[in-house]
């Protein structure tokens, strides 16, 4: 059972990493090196194999699946599970407080409660009948998102700071991103329940590792185990070191270290794409015009090749209306004045 469950946080982390890269992969820098490190790869791995690979790939990022939200509700399930079975207990047996306890299983419930909205709500899908509404949201800058360009797959005039989603196959307005662990476009009606989902998540994550780390020291504490001696292998009376409790605690506690690692890990990450959200959030930018952007910063890349027009392309915010006003845009999104307007038209 121990070998199964440190296998499958294996995984887990493996599945970071992949999403990680999927995500560094959008720079054109990075896409430099994917398609020389594939080349490299091609003549090692024999061609019906990474047909498959393909194949698969495509499957999981490029079209609509639900393989990542499972995935993400099964490790939910299996981490909160190794919680309540071996940590839970054994605080308790050391008289934790129950508030601090029960703080996880509280940040758990809100975070699916806005995991499901991120799941379900309309991001903004533009369409014929509401086409006309959300060309007068945002002003055009002429630049990014100029006037009178229609959507080639949509047959819809594009506003701006939209863009088409070829995995939803949807045009969608203030378009953020496509998330796969939530199966739906990111835009403007539900990029608030996605920042409270990644705030949640990344809480719960960080209160779990708090936990973990202060059970942990307790134990060590009323133990006494910092204060006693060994015999090293020259055979003197060597004081306890912290390298002897870390590896005295794995061999004890070998599940509950290496959660303690899969969660330190996994706020690290949550918590820095967390505070990039925020950023653009109070800066009014999506990601997708962050990375329009920024792609100048990589116009010295040897291993990306740019077009002559790509050099004159300067982007301006010019949607940003300072911190409080781009934040109530976020949090407090003009949802039923939209529909309002949308029967008048």
């Amino acid at each position: 059972m121990d070998f199964l469950v440190l296998f499958l946080f294996y995984l887990a982390f493996m599945l970071i990493g992949v999403v990680t890269i999927c995500i560094c992969s959008k720079t054109h820098c990075f896409k430099g090196l994917v398609r020389r490190g594939a080349q490299i790869i091609s003549y090692i791995i024999p061609e019906c194999l990474r047909r498959a690979m393909l194949r698969l790939l495509h499957y999981l990022f490029h079209t609509r699946n639900h393989t990542f939200v499972i995935l993400h509700l099964i490790l939910q399930g299996m981490v909160y599970t190794e919680y309540t079975w071996e940590i839970f207990g054994l605080c308790r047996e050391l008289e934790f407080s129950l508030n601090y306890l029960f703080l996880p299983y509280l940040l758990l419930i809100v975070n699916l409660f806005f995991f499901a909205l991120s799941c379900e709500t309309n991001p903004g899908t533009i369409t014929k009948a509401n086409e006309l509404l959300f060309l007068q949201v945002y002003e055009f800058d002429e630049g990014m998102f100029p006037k009178n360009v229609r959507c080639s797959t949509c047959d819809l005039r594009k506003p701006a700071r939209s863009k088409h989603c070829s995995v939803c196959n949807r045009c969608v307005h203030r378009f953020d991103h496509h998330c796969v662990w939530v199966n739906n476009c990111i835009g403007a009606w539900n990029i608030r329940y996605f920042l409270f989902y990644l705030l949640t998540l990344t809480a719960s994550a960080a209160t779990m590792a708090v936990v973990s780390t202060v059970f942990l020291v307790q134990l060590v504490m009323v133990s006494d185990l910092h204060l006693e001696t060994y015999i090293n292998d020259f055979g003197h009376l060597q004081v306890v070191d912290t390298v002897f409790v870390v590896q005295y605690l794995f061999l004890t506690f070998p599940r509950i270290v290496f959660l303690l690692g899969f969660v330190v890990v996994l706020s690290f990450l949550l918590g820095s794409y967390l505070c990039f959200c925020l950023y653009l959030a109070a800066t009014n930018q999506t990601t997708n015009e962050w990375y329009r952007g920024a792609r100048a910063w990589c116009q010295h890349c040897p291993h990306v090749v740019w077009p002559p027009s790509a050099e004159s392309q300067v982007y301006r915010n010019i949607h940003s209306r300072g911190l409080w006003s781009n934040l109530r845009e976020i949090f407090l999104p003009a949802v039923a004045h939209y529909e309002r307007k949308k029967k008048e038209w």
